[in-house]
C-alpha cells in the first residue's frame, strides 16, 4: 500500500537517510579494510618473517615516528645522544636524558612534548619565514638563536665554518622545516636520544622479551647493577667487548654470522668505540643488513639507521675485514662544516687499527637459545 500524500516527504527523507547510512557503513568497512591492509603491509613479518630478522626489525621501527609539522610529513628518527662527545671546550658539561640509554617507550613521550612546545613552534616558524639565516645552537644552554647577518651567511656558504662542538652552526634556507632540522633541535636543545650501545641494548632487550626474558634483570649481577638503577645505564660498548662469560667471541666469517650478533668498531686507543647489531644475513642475495645509531652519517641518516654490506654470494668464507666487501654506509661530520670522520665508510672503520686487533663480532650468550627458537619457529 502506497503511503498517503502528506507522508511522502517524510518517507523520502527516511529513504535518503537509509541510503546515507548504507554509504557510511560501506565507507567504514572499506576504511577498516584499508587500515587492516596497511597494518599488514607495515608488519615487519611481511618482509622479514617471524624469526629473529622480523623481531629485530620490530625493535628498529620503534625508533621512528611520523608527524605533520608546518604542513609537511616529517619522519622523526631517534637521535644519537652520547655523553661527553662535545664538551671538551667548555667547563659546563651536560648529560643527555637517560644518559643515552633510554628506550623508545621512555623517550618518545618526552620527544613528543618537546615537539609540541612553544619554543619548538617558534623554531618551526623561524625556519619557514622565507629568509636565509644561520641557526646557532647552544647545547649547554639548551637554546638556539637565528642570525641573518650577511657575513654569517656568506661565511657558511663559503665553507668558513664558525661553529664549535658545543655551538653548532646550521645554514637554513627559510623555506620550511626539514627532517634534519628536527634532529638538530632534539639533539642540541632537547638533549634526547640513544647512544650506539644504548640502541644495541634496546634491540637485544626487545628480542629477549619475545622469549620471556628480562635481560636487564638476568644480567644485573654480571653488570654490577646497584639497587634501583636501570640496568641499561651499566651497558656500554666496553661490556660488549669485555671478557664476561656472557660475551661469546664470534669469528667474523660471513657464513658464521647470525642476526643478533654485535659488530664492534675499534678506536685509536685500542678500545671499542662503536657498536652495531646485525639484523639479517642473506647468503643467496649477498648482503648483510646491520642497524646502528650514530651521528657520523649523511644528514638524513643521523641517529638510528640501517646499513648494508654487500658480498659475492659464492664467497661466504670471507671475513668482514676483507677489503673486497662493499660497506655502503658512508661517514660524514654530524654538522656540515665540522671536521669529518677519519674514515670514509664503515668498512674502513671496521678494518682500522689492525695492529690493535681491528673490528670484531660478539654474541650475547643469554640470547642464543631465544634466537635459535625463533629461527626454528620461523
Amino acid at each position: 500500500m502506497r503511503p498517503r500524500a502528506p507522508f511522502r516527504p517524510l518517507f523520502r527523507v527516511l529513504s535518503l537517510f537509509s541510503v546515507f547510512f548504507s554509504l557510511c557503513r560501506a565507507a567504514a568497512q572499506e576504511g577498516a579494510e584499508e587500515t587492516a591492509n596497511l597494518a599488514a603491509f607495515q608488519d615487519p613479518a611481511r618482509i622479514w618473517g617471524s624469526g629473529p630478522e622480523g623481531i629485530i626489525e620490530e625493535a628498529y621501527r620503534l625508533c621512528f615516528k611520523t608527524r605533520i609539522l608546518d604542513g609537511k610529513v616529517i619522519t622523526i628518527r631517534m637521535p644519537f645522544a652520547q655523553n661527553n662527545e662535545r664538551d671538551k671546550l667548555v667547563d659546563q658539561g651536560w648529560e643527555f636524558l637517560g644518559g643515552g640509554k633510554g628506550d623508545p617507550a621512555f623517550l618518545w613521550p618526552i620527544i613528543e612534548g618537546i615537539i609540541d612546545s612553544s619554543d619548538f613552534n617558534t623554531y618551526v616558524r623561524t625556519l619557514g619565514d622565507g629568509r636565509e639565516q644561520v641557526i646557532i645552537f647552544d647545547i649547554p644552554g639548551q637554546s638556539w638563536t637565528s642570525s641573518r647577518d650577511l657575513f654569517d651567511i656568506a661565511r657558511m656558504k663559503a665553507g668558513a665554518y664558525r661553529g664549535l662542538p658545543h655551538r653548532p652552526y646550521v645554514l637554513a634556507s627559510g623555506r620550511g622545516i626539514e627532517d634534519a632540522d628536527v634532529y638538530n633541535y632534539l639533539y642540541c636543545v632537547g638533549l634526547v636520544g640513544m647512544d650506539c650501545s644504548g640502541f644495541v641494548w634496546h634491540v637485544l632487550s626487545y628480542v629477549a622479551r619475545t622469549g620471556g626474558l628480562d635481560l636487564g634483570r638476568s644480567l644485573s649481577r654480571t653488570l654490577g647493577v646497584r639497587g634501583g638503577i636501570d640496568p641499561s645505564r651499566y651497558v656500554g660498548t666496553a661490556f660488549y667487548n669485555s671478557g664476561s662469560s656472557q660475551i661469546i667471541p664470534v669469528e667474523d666469517t660471513i657464513s658464521l654470522l647470525r642476526p643478533g650478533d654485535i659488530l664492534l668498531f675499534r678506536g685509536y686507543d685500542g678500545e671499542m668505540s662503536h657498536s652495531a647489531i646485525i639484523q639479517a644475513v642473506d647468503p643467496q642475495s649477498g648482503f648483510i643488513r646491520y642497524l646502528q645509531c650514530t651521528d657520523e652519517a649523511p644528514l638524513a641518516e643521523r641517529g638510528v639507521h640501517d646499513s648494508y654490506i654487500y658480498f659475492d654470494p659464492s664467497r661466504t668464507d670471507l671475513s668482514l675485514g676483507d677489503p673486497s666487501l662493499n660497506w655502503t654506509q658512508k661517514r660524514y661530520a654530524p654538522f656540515p662544516g665540522e671536521q669529518g670522520s677519519p674514515f670514509s665508510d664503515d668498512g674502513e672503520r671496521y678494518r682500522a687499527y689492525p695492529e690493535l686487533g681491528g673490528g670484531r663480532v660478539v654474541r650475547l650468550r643469554s640470547l642464543v637459545p631465544i634466537l635459535e627458537k625463533l629461527n626454528a619457529e620461523n
